[in-house]
């Protein structure tokens, strides 16, 4: 595979008149891996993606996507596919012709009636979009965006409004498209979707890429936690921590077995009784706090 990247962004600023939207924005997305853009409501990712997209001209700044500027619609078009929050199919067209329009549109071919069994509307192939559920209707996105397998697939909120059955069904489904060599950028409130499936993870705050990395590379810039509760009085612990007049613990640890270690040992050799125990490391929504913050 390839190891020039699929998409490179360099000093990307973005303008609304006096608002700055997007600002000096650099990251690249390498070919195969799926790199999630996260970032708080107003943070400008869905500002960047429309760039990226093609959809938006940038204030300044360098955007390429599979070696093309994106808006170069003849060379991009039709090797990427794109996912939005709200596709706005017209209510009157039937699912089976929206997403052969969309086809057509993008010059991407496959057979429609596959891509429906793929996300599980052969059912709904001849009702009209206007006659959709809410989650029938996200799956409709969804086919348009994988239609034709393509190089590149832009993911925003694909699981919104899905039930349990029907998310799963889309990871699997995404699963495959890697399989076969596609590259995925994922906008997600979910962050626990991230956290689980992306390879790589850039953090917007205010326009600015914050943090960028894996999941363990993101979540060990922040301590693990140990917590528990003591009932009675007890000789001092071996570790920094905070305790509340209630007796609860919180300790915050870079090392975290070496520490846990170090605290059972305390305990047994004190006879005192840790109730509640729980120990684990950063999550990635600790850290995506601690941006924001």
């Amino acid at each position: 595979m390839s190891t020039t990247p699929i998409i490179e962004v360099e000093r990307l600023n973005l303008t609304y008149g006096d608002f700055h939207a997007v600002k000096d924005l650099s990251f690249e997305v390498r070919p195969g891996e799926l790199y999630a853009l996260l970032g708080t409501n107003g943070a400008g990712k869905t500002s960047t993606l429309e760039v990226v997209e093609g959809h938006r001209r940038p204030t300044s700044g360098t955007v390429r996507v599979l070696g093309h500027r994106p808006d170069d619609r003849r060379a991009v078009r039709p090797r990427m596919g794109v996912m939005l929050q709200e596709s706005g199919f017209s209510p009157d067209l039937t699912v089976r012709e929206s997403v052969g329009l969309i086809g057509r549109l993008t010059r991407r071919t496959d057979d429609v009636d596959r891509v429906l069994d793929v996300v599980d509307l052969s059912g709904r192939a001849g009702r009209k979009v206007s006659q959709l559920s809410g989650g029938e209707k996200r799956r409709l996105d969804f086919a348009t965006a994988v239609y034709g397998t393509p190089e590149l697939i832009f993911l925003d909120e694909p699981t919104t409004g899905l039930d349990i059955q029907s998310r799963d069904a889309v990871w699997a489904t995404v699963d495959r498209l890697r399989e076969n060599g596609s590259t995925i950028v994922l906008t997600t409130h979910y962050l626990e979707e991230a956290q689980q499936r992306a390879d790589r993870i850039g953090l917007m705050h205010q326009g600015v890429l914050h943090r960028e990395g894996t999941v363990s590379e993101l979540t060990r810039t922040l301590p693990g936690v140990i917590r528990f509760s003591l009932a009675t009085p007890v000789p001092p612990l071996p570790l920094t921590a905070d305790v509340d007049a209630d007796g609860k613990v919180t300790v915050e640890s870079f090392e975290l077995q070496k520490d846990l270690h170090l605290l059972l040992g305390w305990a047994q050799a004190h006879a005192v009784d840790l109730r509640d125990l729980a120990a684990g490391p950063t999550r990635l929504d600790d850290v995506f706090r601690a941006i924001s913050n």
